[in-house]
């Protein structure tokens, strides 16, 4: 009878590896998505042996991805240890890059936000921006009590779409500059670790998903309305890019009996002057310059139109209804070709959302038969930042896991 060799071959060696991998990822995730549990409960909700349950949380603890939790009491039998995983074995960086201020934080791998910094964007060029989220990264990270190496994924939100070929941002005109080739490059080279770059209405799409107003949404989508005009669009948990990532770029759409601008044709596919009518019909600047077709006076903002519409000056009011008017319009032709359940409004123009949503409805159905539920942000301002750690996160977790427990054998 032949005998076994004393030593697995390789490939059964790699099988047996990742066998106990299997395992160990599967009673890691069950501890993160559900909380804490004994030894007994997780042989019962995964269907591994005890045994097999207490070797891979042996392996897991002394990798420092769970720890004790605490101990329980049955009514029968022996108290029992707790086990959880462990937030702290890993950090992500999230950055929200806007014209006017640039919002950073870093989490934990239980997605806790352990420090933020917001600041405002002074920068005057490209490169000046870049410089200032290294310098506010430095900060945020320090504050957490942490090292730039112990940020595992760093994610950032930007204007645009970022082409992942070239390394450049396309169609970021609100941010002067910020197409340069070499820039995206230059900063994840500054925060020494993995560095994903990202539209800003698709992370702010994925932060309500995961933390806000999409939750449990089939297919929603969520409109960012500020000093530009994007969407996002996230279809069963996942987010909708297109062919080119430019799925959601309605700020180039046309509006509607108006005349097309010059220097958005061909020659200027990439950088164009300007966006496209849509966005100057709907977005912060819209609203300013409503108000002041209606004869609002003085030194002008979004929100300050927002807050005189709240105090009833005709004018703010007039100008607040026409935005909501054509925010309808969006709606009516996103529900035409997405046909979403939900529709989230957000951005600086969204925070007001309380003061659009009776007008958009109103509109809205004089206009189509196809009526989405139209509501507000639940995450504010904070919907791209909170997108860039979950997403950050998604990267992040594999990735610590496989650090840990990397078996040199």
């Amino acid at each position: 009878m032949a005998e076994y060799p004393a030593e697995p071959l390789p490939d059964q060696r790699w099988n047996r590896r990742r066998l106990r991998s299997n395992n160990e990822w599967l009673l890691l995730e069950r501890l993160r998505t559900t909380g804490a549990a004994s030894r007994a409960q997780l042989a019962r909700d995964s269907g591994l042996s005890k045994p097999t349950v207490s070797t891979a949380l042996a392996t897991l603890e002394q990798a420092g991805l769970v720890r004790e939790a605490g101990t329980v009491a049955p009514d029968r039998g022996r108290t029992a240890v707790l086990y959880e995983a462990d937030p702290s074995a890993g950090h992500v960086l999230g950055v929200d890059i806007g014209r006017a201020r640039l919002r950073l934080a870093v989490a934990d791998l239980a997605g806790t936000v352990v420090s933020r910094v917001d600041v405002a964007n002074r920068g005057r060029s490209a490169t000046a921006v870049a410089e200032a989220v290294l310098a506010a990264a430095r900060q945020v990270t320090a504050e957490a009590g942490l090292r730039q190496q112990d940020i595992v994924q760093a994610v950032v939100g930007t204007p645009g779409v970022f082409d992942e070929e070239t390394g450049r941002v396309r169609y970021a005109v609100n941010l002067p500059g910020w197409g340069r080739a070499g820039l995206f490059a230059g900063m994840r080279e500054g925060l020494g670790t993995a560095l994903s770059v990202h539209n800003d209405a698709n992370l702010a799409a994925l932060g309500e998903y995961a933390f806000g107003a999409g939750a449990g949404s089939r297919l929603f989508v969520y409109v960012l309305i500020g000093t530009g005009l994007g969407m996002g669009v996230v279809a069963d948990g996942e987010l909708f890019r297109g062919a080119h990532g430019a799925a959601g770029e309605i700020g180039f759409l046309p509006l509607v009996g108006s005349p097309v601008p010059a220097g958005t044709g061909p020659a200027g596919a990439d950088t164009p002057s300007r966006r496209g009518l849509l966005e100057d019909a709907v977005s912060a600047d819209a609203v300013v310059r409503t108000a002041r077709d209606f004869g609002l006076t003085g030194p002008l903002t979004a929100k300050h139109v927002f807050e005189q519409a709240r105090l009833g000056e005709p004018a703010a009011v007039a100008a607040v209804r026409q935005e909501a008017q054509r925010l309808a319009h969006v709606v009516a032709a996103v529900s035409a070709v997405l046909d979403p359940d939900r529709v989230v409004l957000g951005g600086g123009v969204g925070h007001s959302a309380d003061l659009l949503l009776s007008t958009v409805e109103e509109t809205l159905h004089g206009l189509t038969p196809l009526r989405p539920a139209v509501v507000p942000s639940a995450l504010g301002e904070d919907a791209v930042l909170l997108g860039a750690i979950a997403t950050a996160l998604r990267s992040a977790r594999p990735l610590v896991f496989d650090r840990r427990t990397d078996d040199p054998e």
